[in-house]
């Protein structure tokens, strides 16, 4: 077996594979690009849905990747075993309908066993099929020449998601050796069991077939080879070390925490979990915030924050005190910088993202020690148990670990419920699974839509208008030869100059007719063949395909829609300019009356800043730079700079938009030739819609002159009501406030003067009861601070005195009490407004001296005052 470091294993399986004739698919954002059915990208296949459903067609069906991954089912379990990851690298070969089991098979077995590649030794191979899988049997033991009894037949070996493409699959196992056995049951001592001596290190998936909505099976259109190798886990087996956390990979990361810590690594097993947890943890926040993911309480940002939480809390655990969790950013690019260039090109924000969710943290690890005293308090009032609960909200909430929770608990002389902890958890899990099992699916495939594979022509970068002949019609899955229905259908043309709607830009609408029918388009989209496909209704007469006709956009709205597009472009690097460059795009919406830009940025935008915004923008549109338009090899729009969508797919010749060379962006959408076309540019609107993601709202044209004809007719009105002219609009209304501040002033002061005078005389409200002198009574006044401020008065002049004071405010009770101070011993301010608040159906409280309270039942304010003499009376 070679040893190579897993950088060098990475290029290997990648050059092996395009010797294959495979095309190498780059590794994709880790933040799935229109797919709403993943919170992360979690496989090597999941950027490869579309191919695998039929929504598109590759341009090579044979295909291979390193994909970064993330998976979060079971978060608790990193740490505690050899191999559970939250990052990780799949590598993976692919067939979209080409080659099948027996070259899936025969590839890799030669790249794990032949001497050009990883010369593994064949004796200390495995493999798995499922039962009914004759034909990988014979495979593995005819062609390939393994003998039987190193192949287990195991019904589990069948992969299946829910709806989508499904089949058998073979696994390829190594054993590592009598070594590994440890305490295994020897039941369990057999490649697929549960145990460390038999390693899986390759699935290969035959997806065969079809599940469909009613749970029955049928096969493929075509059939595909999806496989998955794990990076970490290979790298184990090559580099002869017992865990994934020994490779070269994280060996770099616990180093620095070792240097931190003061602690080693392999000391003891507890602070190996907090090793092991710190090195898997910061890749994951590391890359997931290099692709634009950020912290938050829900999604993807509330995994981000729960282990950004769990590490941290380790961190603490060896002994490192403040924040430091974010210095690993430096580590972690230094190992995977070869490959992945994310981190280096963001490596300053991802590292203060993390900086400040470490330091939130350390804050919110104390508040849990205070939650955890009251825990503490109740247990021991009670059973002297903490509750499964408790001990899981802890967890999940502040990140406590249950063995942490035990030791405190063990401390104050207190047990934990460790089975019910246990079910909390079971009860998250299922909750996740559920989630999963609901949203990992994959289209079924479409036959019909895969068979038109006659050439469309897209002119609609140049034109408006196309004549064009009708090559199919598709209704309900049934492709038609002519329509007269009113059905919405499907139709394509050789030529279109219909836009389909991608990277943001919705799609044309207009009509399509000839002498015997004419539809409207209503929308269109793209085809897995490529083709444009346009979604109409028929208006007149009958479609028939093989027949010419005149596709017509709208004009108006392709006109506005284009102007909104380049502005959108403008949009994205002035942003960049004034707020910084990891403002990337994170979704858009380019129509014909607006334009939505989403990005990433951890806090609003100020005032200043938004005006700069519009400032650059509007200066490149008066500067009226033009627009060029290129295709070219990818490289080479690399070398002009050109920004790319993160995650997108782009060929090996690219569209490349340059705006004078302000702008320079990869974009297959449709844009002026010139920004004076735009006019003018107005943000109308910013605001935040997620963790970290902040939006945009825009318009631009005749729209945005209509946003500021709205706003003129705004201000026109104010100058009717305050009379004043467009040139002392602002002075006049600046009078009026300091006028209403000043009346307001005197309005104040007389209801004082009439307020001292109503309270001149308390004779009729003034009781002696025992030794108590008692003033209760009800006040006319209109807020509750009011209220405060008439006891102050009523209280200046009797300071021996108990006062109680009543008011109906806005049809609502409101109530203050007070003391004094030598009398609380015996009379308690909170124990009275209590009382009182029952009486009106409310609630109550304060110090012994001063108390508060309201209600709703106005009618029993009466009886409120009167509980105040009764209870004097009871002393």
């Amino acid at each position: 077996m070679k040893k190579v470091s897993t950088n060098e294993l990475r290029q290997m399986f990648l050059d092996f594979f395009k010797s294959k004739g495979h095309s190498i698919e780059p590794s994709r954002s880790l933040i799935p690009v229109n797919d709403d059915t993943l919170l992360w990208i979690n496989s090597g296949v999941a950027t490869l849905k579309k191919y695998f459903d039929g929504t598109e067609n590759p341009d090579n069906p044979r295909i291979a990747n390193a994909q970064k991954s993330i998976r979060t089912n079971d978060i608790e379990n990193v740490g505690f075993t050899a191999r559970h990851h939250t990052f990780f690298e799949m590598l993976g070969n692919f067939s979209i309908g080409d080659y099948f089991k027996e070259e899936a098979i025969e590839f890799a077995w030669e790249f794990l066993t032949s001497e050009k590649w990883l010369n593994f030794e064949e004796e200390k191979l495995y493999v798995t099929i499922h039962p009914e899988d004759d034909e990988s049997y014979h495979i593995w033991k005819d062609d390939i020449g393994i003998e039987e009894n190193r192949i287990i037949r195991i019904e589990g070996n069948f992969w299946d998601i829910g709806e989508g493409p499904c089949g058998p699959n073979t696994e390829i196992f190594y054993d590592r050796g009598e070594s590994y056995e440890g305490d295994t049951p020897r039941e369990e001592m057999y490649p697929g069991g549960e145990n460390e001596r038999y390693l899986e290190i390759w699935n290969l998936v035959f997806s065969e077939f079809n599940h469909n909505s009613d749970h029955t099976y049928t096969p493929l259109p075509k059939q595909n080879i999806d496989t998955g190798l794990g990076l970490e886990r290979l790298s184990s087996v090559i580099q002869d070390v017992p865990t994934n956390f020994d490779t070269d990979v994280f060996i770099p990361i616990i180093e620095e925490v070792e240097k931190k810590s003061n602690k080693k690594y392999r000391d003891n097993d507890k602070d190996d979990v907090a090793f092991k947890v710190i090195s898997d943890h910061i890749r994951t926040v590391a890359f997931a915030i290099g692709d634009g993911a950020l912290p938050g309480n829900e999604g993807r940002g509330y995994v981000l924050r729960r282990l950004i939480r769990r590490a941290t809390r380790y961190v603490k655990e060896l002994g490192i005190n403040g924040t430091f969790l974010y210095t690993l950013v430096d580590v972690v690019n230094d190992v995977m910088n070869e490959f992945y260039k994310e981190i280096d090109e963001n490596k300053d924000f991802i590292k203060k993202v993390i900086e400040q969710e470490e330091a939130r943290f350390l804050q919110t690890l104390d508040e849990g020690l205070e939650i955890y005293k009251n825990v503490k308090e109740k247990a021991l009032k009670e059973d002297k148990v903490i509750s499964g609960k408790d001990a899981f909200k802890l967890y999940d909430t502040f990140g406590f670990p249950v063995e942490m929770t035990t030791e405190y608990a063990e401390e104050d002389g207190l047990t934990v419920d460790l089975e019910g902890f246990k079910d909390e958890m079971e009860l998250q899990r299922e909750r996740a699974r559920a989630a999963r099992k609901s949203s990992d699916s994959m289209n079924v495939q479409s036959e019909t839509y895969q068979k038109l594979t006659k050439d469309s022509i897209f002119t609609g970068y140049n034109s408006l208008k196309e004549n064009s002949k009708l090559l199919y019609i598709v209704n309900n899955e049934e492709t038609l030869d002519s329509y007269d229905g009113t059905d919405y259908v499907d139709v394509i043309f050789d030529k279109t100059p219909f836009y389909a709607v991608s990277g943001g830009q919705v799609a044309d609408k207009g009509i399509i007719y000839n002498d015997h029918g004419k539809m409207e388009v209503t929308n269109v989209y793209k085809g897995p063949n490529g083709q444009n496909i346009h979604t109409v209704k028929v208006l007149e007469g009958v479609i028939q395909i093989d027949e010419d006709y005149t596709l017509e956009v709208n004009r108006e709205s392709r006109l506005f829609i284009i102007k909104n597009h380049t502005a959108t472009h403008l949009l994205h690097q002035a942003l960049k300019d004034v707020v910084g460059s990891h403002a990337n795009q994170a979704g858009s919406l380019v129509e014909k009356e607006r334009l939505r830009f989403d990005f990433t940025h951890l806090e609003g935008l100020k005032e200043d800043e938004i005006k700069e915004i519009e400032r650059i923008v509007n200066k490149k549109i008066f500067e009226s730079l033009q627009v060029v338009i290129e295709e070219m090899p990818i490289e080479d729009a690399k070398r002009k700079g050109a920004m790319a969508l993160f995650g997108e797919k782009y060929g090996d010749v690219v569209r490349v938009v340059d705006i004078d060379e302000y702008s320079v962006e990869l974009c297959g959408g449709i844009h002026v030739k010139n920004t004076a076309e735009i006019g003018l540019f107005k943000i109308v609107s910013e605001s935040g819609i997620g963790a970290g993601v902040r939006r945009i709202e825009a318009v631009t044209s005749k729209y945005a002159v209509k946003y500021y004809e709205e706003k003129n007719e705004t201000v026109e009105s104010v100058n009717y009501l305050v009379k004043a002219k467009a040139d002392n609009t602002v002075s006049k209304v600046e009078n009026l406030i300091e006028e209403k501040k000043q009346l307001e002033k005197e309005v104040k002061s007389l209801k004082a003067e009439l307020q001292q005078d109503a309270l001149s005389d308390l004779s009729d409200d003034t009781f002696k009861i025992n030794d108590f002198n008692l003033i209760a009574t009800e006040v006319k006044v209109d807020s509750v601070k009011e209220l405060r401020e008439t006891m102050d008065i009523v209280k200046s002049k009797n300071q021996e005195s108990i006062i109680a004071l009543i008011s109906n405010i806005d049809d609502k009770v409101s109530m203050i009490v007070t003391v004094p101070k030598a009398q609380t011993k015996i009379v308690k301010a909170g124990d009275i407004i209590k009382k009182m608040a029952e009486a009106v159906d409310g609630k109550g409280g304060g110090r012994p001296d001063m108390a508060q309270g309201g209600g709703t039942d106005v009618k029993n304010m009466s009886e409120a005052l009167q509980f105040v003499k009764d209870y004097l009376n009871s002393f």
